[in-house]
């Protein structure tokens, strides 16, 4: 039982004392003026509630909206990028010390094809687009 709740049970022994009191003629009153208090308390209650599950909600958008929009981030297609210029140097020498110029075409041909499917990660909705409006022009 929180303060919240003790203190209306003293508000509803009050306005039972003040009835015997008074007597019935204002128990009518009385009530209303009771219920006008649980009913405060159930609009506090309920006002506090809607505000913490908005609260959360924005929280959660807020999070989901970083998270997608740092995975398209510049400096992280930057980065791939000079990663994998970086490792083409060691992977051209390995491969051509093994298999000449056939393993240095085939070398860059998967280097090439990693930095095609990671820019293609991460402009997927550019594509998307693309593509949506290429079958909306095929279907007219």
């Amino acid at each position: 039982m929180d303060a919240h709740d003790t203190e209306l049970k003293r508000e509803l022994d009050a306005t039972l004392h003040a009835r015997r009191e008074l007597g019935e003629e204002y128990e009518s009153a009385l009530v209303d003026s009771f219920l006008e208090k649980v009913d405060q308390r159930v609009d506090a209650v309920v006002d506090r509630r809607v505000r913490r599950q908005l609260a959360e909600q924005q929280m959660a958008q807020a999070r989901g909206a970083r998270s997608t929009r740092g995975s398209d981030s510049w400096a992280e297609r930057f980065g791939f990028g000079i990663i994998s210029l970086v490792l083409a140097i060691p992977l051209s020498a390995i491969a051509v010390t093994q298999a000449g110029l056939s393993g240095l075409v085939v070398a860059w041909a998967g280097i090439v094809g990693v930095n095609m499917v990671q820019a293609a990660r991460s402009n997927a909705a550019l594509f998307g687009r693309r593509r949506a409006e290429r079958d909306s022009d095929w279907q007219e």
